[in-house]
């Protein structure tokens, strides 16, 4: 089995420190998030089931230089993840964007918004290797 090659990692902070047993981390096709220290939860998003991001930051925030990046997802499991209080929130929001795309490209995915009259909804369709 080959080792995972990450694109970027960080963990969460305190007053612009990492003393957090959270840790963040993005592959080519995965974002990772493992809390814990002696119990270790792990969970990973799909990168191709990303449907939007979206970029917090508080004052207390800006402060310290960090943010938040909010994943929303049509994983079942994890519909809703935040990347909290990590550094350089921006250029992260980009990355996994950037990624977000590619991965949604190698699996030849169109993602379609429908407007009802209620609100929007999501359909994804796609060739799956």
């Amino acid at each position: 089995m080959e080792p995972i090659e990450y694109l970027w990692k960080d963990r969460k902070r305190f007053l612009g420190m990492p003393l957090s047993f959270t840790r963040y981390r993005l592959s080519q096709d995965r974002l990772f998030c493992e809390k814990g220290f002696l119990n270790i939860k792990a969970d990973e998003v799909l990168l191709y089931r990303v449907r939007d991001l979206q970029l917090n930051i508080s004052l207390f925030q800006r402060i310290f230089g960090v943010g938040t990046v909010c994943v929303i997802s049509s994983d079942q499991s994890i519909p809703h993840l935040d990347l909290k209080n990590i550094k350089r929130p921006r250029e992260v929001k980009e990355l996994i964007h950037q990624n977000v795309e590619e991965a949604k490209n190698k699996r030849r995915m169109r993602t379609t918004e429908v407007m009802s009259g209620g609100g929007e909804d999501f359909h994804e369709s796609g060739d799956v290797d």
